[in-house]
């Protein structure tokens, strides 16, 4: 066998044994949710086919020609007994693209399909695109909602960094064929991490916005929006109202975004969303959770203090470090897997279930918003397992005083 089948071999050996690593919970975990041992998508999950050049006479030294450097904000979805990802897959030339990975397990296993998306562009042509939230609706399409961006045109001369970000929408029946819809419409200048209800409010299209003044910054935006659209073709927002403000001094004081669409429960819409705030270090990323009203679905009813999931261990180390993001949610009967991505560079899992999940946030005390207050909740707790300790049924736990 020659040096370049030999070297082939060993990268496909290499490339089988990680798609087809076992993936546990782990064992260290805090009651509400666990995480899986291994990230269940990488970029060496991309196939060697998408990467390399298989010709020796065109690739005699077996190089990648077009490479991978991150797989991560995958959006999620059941679909025909499979668990499908739209993953952003980011090229080492910068540029973002959608791919679906499937499996038949929710957290090992997935294997990318052939293709990569090809998607359907508009008059003006994204530069690029990421973060796809899948949608299946109740009018029998599934939506997918992303960010489109495109350069700033009123950027001054030499700068090429400023942006303009929209909400791009294409809506499909399989994840295969494609159709483009035009741009969200809405009174912000930009927008994010846009996500749609899942059913109609009033007969109308809900949607869930981050308004912003501009491509970085908030501005007088600050929060999760709301808007109801009389139509997905095209989708206007007249007005956009907030759903959960950005707020001082918390997780999510620089800004905050819808994750997936929500989850029906009998007690309300339960959200997992991520929040912003600053460190010395920069940004830090975090997701949290809150709930709605069943019938009003813009309306707060609980909002558990704190995050739910912060970066630890190496989900702090990446390409944009201390993040962790989640824009695709798996509801499975009471079964919820939360796929989330840490540092902008890969993804994780962790799985919990809706009771859980309800139980967190209708339990869990809100944010009091001052140091003074938030003691006074702990010493609350406290006091009360001190007596709870004195029991003998709890006599166990003395030496943890």
């Amino acid at each position: 066998m020659s040096e370049f089948m030999n070297r082939l071999k060993q990268l496909s050996e290499n490339y089988e044994t990680l798609v087809a690593r076992k993936n546990a919970p782990a064992q260290n975990g805090n009651g509400v949710f666990a995480r899986y041992e291994h990230p269940v998508i990488t970029n060496e999950h991309t196939p060697l086919y998408w990467r390399y050049d298989l010709n020796p006479e065109t690739n005699p030294h077996l190089m990648e020609r077009i490479g991978v450097n991150a797989a991560f904000n995958p959006g999620a979805i059941r679909l025909n007994g499979k668990y499908l990802l739209m993953v952003r897959v980011e090229g080492v030339d910068r540029k973002s693209f959608f791919a679906v990975a499937e499996s038949d397990k929710p957290a090992e296993g997935f294997r990318f399909w052939d293709y990569p998306v090809l998607l359907p562009e508009t008059e003006d042509p994204d530069i690029n695109v990421y973060d796809m939230r899948l949608v299946q609706h109740e009018d029998g399409w599934i939506y997918g909602l992303f960010c489109s961006e495109r350069k700033d045109p009123n950027a001054r001369p030499g700068d090429t960094s400023s942006a303009v970000a929209q909400g791009g929408i294409v809506r499909t029946k399989d994840l295969k064929t494609w159709e483009r819809l035009p741009d969200l419409k809405t009174p912000s200048p930009q927008q994010r991490n846009v996500v749609l209800h899942p059913e109609f409010v009033d007969g109308k299209y809900a949607f869930y916005t981050r308004p912003q003044d501009g491509f970085i910054d908030t501005g007088a935006g600050g929060g999760i929006g709301w808007g109801l659209s009389d139509s997905m073709n095209p989708a206007v927002l007249e007005q956009e109202t907030l759903v959960d403000e950005k707020k001082y001094h918390t997780i999510k004081e620089v800004k905050n975004g819808q994750g997936a669409a929500p989850i029906k429960t009998d007690r309300g819409w339960l959200h997992i969303a991520h929040g912003v705030r600053n460190t010395a270090a920069g940004l830090r990323y975090v997701i949290y959770a809150f709930m709605t009203d069943l019938n009003q679905p813009d309306k707060v009813i609980h909002s558990p203090a704190g995050h739910l999931i912060a970066p630890e261990g190496i989900e702090r180390v990446g390409d944009v470090s201390n993040v962790v993001f989640c824009n695709g949610v798996i509801q499975d009967g009471n079964d919820v897997h939360i796929y989330y991505a840490s540092s902008d560079t890969r993804v994780h899992a962790a799985s919990t279930t809706v009771e859980k999940l309800v139980d967190y946030c209708m339990n869990t005390p809100e944010d009091p918003l001052r140091s003074r207050a938030c003691v006074e909740q702990r010493h609350e707790l406290i006091r009360r397992n001190l007596e709870l300790m004195e029991s003998p049924e709890y006599r166990f736990l003395k030496n943890s005083k």
